[in-house]
Parts: structure tokens; sequence; C-alpha cells
């Protein structure tokens, strides 16, 4: 790096500190942070936020809320889970249920991180897993690896936005092991062609050799992330949703029942299908209306060890 880019970049982050200081510390709005810095409302918002995303303040609330409390302690016993974690939701826009969802999971991910034993971490991806990264903070952990349990290639050739254990590799400075393949392979024999790739077969061995798995629970209709990504055409969408698809993992789908279930994705996806049989402590991550039946249905399954969800999904989960 330049001299000059570097002065930039403390210049950047000194500029960050301060807005962190003033709002946080010294308890000033940001209407008043403005006047101070001579900044726009709008550009000290974004300072704020990057304050998170660069690790410069780190969000950890020590009394946890008693109802939220009290809801994961019944998911847990309802769903036989080891670990459970509700953020409160109710009333609350998305955006800000989105934010709190990122900064408990950090806090619930950092926990494994922070482990002196080296673990190998699978990581699946979307934008709930790519959000919680963003406010972990750096560290530097070289004894543990990140392995992709999710191809993140689409049929064009293009990548998902969401790369998201390389993401996580780069914040804790550990080895990351990419799953050499498209998500969804062209056929049949494409896939096994993928498949039978030595560095694949390298990586889906360390996949299923994991001790935490990371993953985002995903809902299927118009405007999901696969459709979004361009993953899954309007017309995958519907054919799936008449086939009882609600929801995904790591792009394997699962009908209303928890079950994996015959449809013409299967014989072409590339990932690693999380099962109940891994050895793994699985965690998955979901928050919001849209995503309830999703969440519900892998429960349901019995495919998870662990859940991060808020307020309302936990409610809605409990009266069901």
């Amino acid at each position: 790096m330049k001299r000059t880019e570097m002065r930039c970049d403390i210049n950047k982050q000194n500029q960050i500190a301060r807005v962190a200081w003033l709002y946080y510390v010294a308890g000033k709005t940001q209407l008043e942070i403005g006047h101070i810095l001579g900044l726009s409302r709008q550009i000290v918002q974004r300072l704020l936020s990057s304050a998170k995303e660069c690790g410069i303040v780190n969000v950890k609330i020590m009394h946890p809320i008693s109802e939220c409390m009290e809801l994961a302690e019944k998911l847990q016993a309802k769903f036989n889970l080891s670990l459970c974690r509700v953020i409160p939701s109710l009333g609350l826009e998305k955006e800000a249920i989105d934010e709190m969802m990122a900064i408990e999971g950090a806090n619930v991910m950092g926990s494994y991180i922070q482990q002196d034993q080296p673990l190998t971490i699978g990581v699946g991806s979307g934008k709930t897993l790519s959000s919680i990264i963003d406010i972990l903070p750096y560290s530097d952990h070289p004894q543990h690896i990140c392995v992709s349990l999710i191809g993140a290639i689409a049929s064009d050739g293009s990548a998902t936005r969401y790369d998201v254990p390389l993401k996580l590799a780069e914040k804790i400075q550990c080895k990351y092991y990419i799953l050499p393949a498209p998500l969804y392979a062209d056929s049949v024999q494409d896939k096994q062609d993928w498949s039978q790739h030595k560095a694949y077969q390298i990586v889906k061995d360390k996949a299923e050799h994991a001790h935490v798995v990371f993953a985002g629970i995903g809902e299927i209709g118009i405007g999901c992330p696969l459709n979004t990504e361009k993953f899954l055409t309007d017309n995958d969408v519907t054919k799936l949703s008449r086939l009882n698809a609600v929801a995904e993992l790591l792009g394997c789908f699962i009908n209303d029942q928890g079950e994996y279930f015959s449809n013409p994705f299967d014989e072409m996806t590339t990932s690693i299908r999380i099962t109940k049989d891994m050895s793994a402590t699985i965690i998955g991550f979901a928050s919001g209306t849209t995503k309830y039946q999703a969440v519900q249905a892998v429960l349901k399954g019995g495919m998870l060890n662990g859940l991060v969800t808020d307020e309302q999904t936990a409610i809605r989960l409990l009266e069901n």
C-alpha cells in the first residue's frame, strides 16, 4: 500500500472512531455530531455503521431480556437444541431486527472462534451470515480452518456476492478451503465430473469432519436469495413450491415436513448436505416473518443443534 493510501485509510479510521466516541460515549445525537464535525447526518450514519463493520465498536449487551431467554429455553426443550438465542423483535422494523441479528450472531460465532483448540469451521452462505461476519472484530486465529460447504458459482460463471467462508477466514486470519464447484451443475454427469476432482474430495472430507457449522436458513419463494442471485429462475421457484419446498440449507431443498425430497436439482447439487447424523454442532441463523416456515421445517427435521432467531419467530414456533 502506498504511503498516501495508508494515510487516507488511517484518517478514515480516525474519523470513524471520533464519531463512535461522540455517539456511544459522549451521548451526542447524530445531528449534534454532524454539527460538531461539519458532516451531514447521512454521513454520520454511514460512519457509525462502518464502526461496527470495522470492529472499532463491538456491541455486547450484558443483561439479556428475560422474555427472550424464556423463549430460547422453551425452544431448546421443544426442538432438542444445545444452543438457542432469541433477539427482541416485537414492534421493530426489518432493518433493526437484521442489525440485532448480526450482533447476536457475531456473539455466538465469536464464542467458538475464541477457543484455543483448533477447529474446522464449516460455513454456508447468504446475507445473514455475511452481516454477522461484518460485525465480528478482526482477530488472529491461525489454528482454525474455514471450509466452504456450498458452491458459490452460478450457471453463467458469476459468483455470489456472499462468499461468506472467505470473509470469515479473512476476519480471523486462518486458512480457507473453497468448495471448487458450481452450486448447481449443468447435468448429472457434470456434477459427477466436479465431485470426482481431487480438490473437491479434499474439501468434502474436511467439511464432513467439521467441528461446528454455521448455516443460514433460506426460504423458498419469488424474491428469495437463490432467486435474486440468479441460481433459481422464477419458473424453478414455482416448480419447487408446487413440491411443497419451504426451506433450503446450502442450496438443498426441504419440504414442510422437514425432509429432503426428490426434485429436479437433487442430482445436480454439489453442496455438502446437512443431516442429523453429522457429528458437528450445526447452528442455523434466520429471522423475520418470511423465514418462519423455513425455520419451522428445518427444526422439524431435526437438522440443527443450535438456532439464533428473533422473538416473533420464536413465539410462532412455540404456538404451533
